[in-house]
């Protein structure tokens, strides 16, 4: 390893820290596929992290280094699969040696968002490149929502190189440990799968359900059962796309969820907030809630069959739905989100009720709330572990949100910064408490 890059070092002892952990290996890799997991060598590993570390630093006609790799055997992956169900293995005619400046040359073929770039361990040479594994782009749906299924990645290491000094690795999709900044960290918090978060949605669910109930019984076939919190599956990826459509403008953004029953009162004056460009209370402001409805009725209506069967469908049915119907929603739900994503551009919250029922843009908390000196930063997904944090130091939107959420109990605030951080902030055990949001972990990404 170079002198003066101590950083790769510590990420390879952070990862073989979490190695003796079995709690986190059983959580990452069921233990029927751990037999084909292996961790290199540690100085193997290194050698690895180390070159995609200086690859990250190179320049490629000014753009950042981009690529992530897999450290798996060519022969494991099968010869005649490919996207979007599969992944398409492409093998050198001769293997490559791995070093910065080839990964220099191979990142703008191996597209980051579609490609890998395939090595393994020769027991005599070390790493070396044997080619391309061609994934696809539906891998990314995790981190933006969406309906569409991966193939899943192997239980292999993978390594995302996203910018200068900005490496994650994974087993397979599940993160360890990313490098950002010269900081390790091991983001594994989803929110989105925390119990109070379904909670919150629940008035979106119980009302669309309410109105599902009402279509069946008018239905002339059979329905299927469906999920009981499919509904609320949905509104969990809408808001993942807006929050990621807001990441990638970099220009941040403000999203206030409200509770359904303040609509009236946040349009006319508050001691709140005043909502700058609001819009009227024509359908059009449920349009999320009335798309929600319309792929619940389809999809019992077209999986009839399973009711016969006494089988309940859900979210597994929808993501692998080829029914075209279900797929021209499927795209009008996250047109809805796009829409929502771009509002935030404006200063100010975007500001919607929790059934997602689009108030209005440009909403300027009062700066008359009380400020707050001290939050919870929740280090779990339910917030039961957190430490008590200053303020100072954020920036305008998070001092906004803090304000508001104390002086509303009922409100959820989330924050993206420019830097592409995210925060999610509510009133929680007595005091303002926020989430770092990083699902996939991947720094940049």
């Amino acid at each position: 390893m170079r002198e003066g890059h101590s950083y790769p070092r510590e990420l390879v002892a952070f990862i073989h820290a979490r190695w003796r952990d079995e709690a986190f290996l059983d959580r990452v890799c069921p233990e029927a596929e751990r037999g084909s997991l292996q961790l290199p060598e540690r100085g193997v590993l290194e050698q690895v992290i180390s070159t995609c570390y200086q690859a990250s630093l190179l320049r490629e006609e000014e753009r950042p280094v981009m690529f992530r790799l897999i450290i798996r055997d060519s022969y494991l992956f099968a010869a005649h699969e490919g996207p979007p169900t599969g992944m398409h293995r492409l093998i050198f005619s001769r293997t490559r040696p791995f070093n910065e400046y080839e990964l220099h040359r191979l990142a703008p073929a191996a597209d980051f968002y579609r490609t890998l770039i395939g090595i393994f361990i020769d027991p005599a040479l070390g790493a070396q490149i044997w080619g391309l594994l061609h994934s696809g782009t539906r891998w990314m749906h995790a981190v933006y929502g969406g309906r569409k299924t991966s193939p899943p990645m192997p239980p292999s290491l993978v390594v995302y190189v996203t910018g200068p000094g900005q490496i994650s690795v994974c087993i397979g999709d599940e993160i360890i440990a990313s490098l950002n900044g010269g900081q390790i960290n091991c983001p594994t918090l989803d929110v989105f799968n925390s119990d109070w978060m379904m909670k919150s949605l629940a008035s979106l669910n119980d009302e669309t359900f309410a109105l599902h109930r009402k279509a069946r019984q008018r239905a002339e076939r059979p329905w299927a059962d469906l999920d009981p919190q499919f509904g609320s599956k949905i509104g969990q990826q809408a808001i993942r796309r807006i929050i990621s459509v807001i990441r990638n403008s970099n220009h941040g953004g403000l999203l206030v969820y409200l509770p359904a029953e303040m609509a009236e009162e946040i349009m006319e004056q508050n001691p709140y907030l005043t909502l700058k460009y609001q819009f009227l209370e024509f359908d059009s402001r449920q349009r999320f809630l009335s798309l929600t409805l319309r792929i619940m009725n389809t999809l019992a209506e077209i999986n009839g069959s399973a009711a016969s069967e006494g089988r309940m469908v859900g979210w597994h049915e929808y993501v692998n739905s080829k029914n075209e119907n279900i797929a021209l929603l499927d795209e009008a739900i996250f047109d809805v989100a796009h829409f929502i994503a771009a509002l935030s551009a404006v200063d100010g919250a975007v500001v919607i009720t929790k059934r997602q029922e689009l108030l209005g843009f440009g909403g300027v908390i009062s700066g008359d709330l009380d400020s707050v000196g001290m939050v919870a930063h929740a280090l779990d997904t339910e917030g039961e572990q957190c430490e008590s944090v200053l303020s100072e130091g954020v920036g305008t939107r998070h001092r906004a949100a803090y304000r508001l959420c104390q002086r509303l109990h009922q409100a959820i605030a989330i924050v993206i910064s420019q830097d592409e951080s995210v925060q999610i902030v509510r009133w929680h055990n007595g005091s303002v408490t926020y989430w770092d949001q990083i699902p996939t972990g991947v720094p940049g990404f």
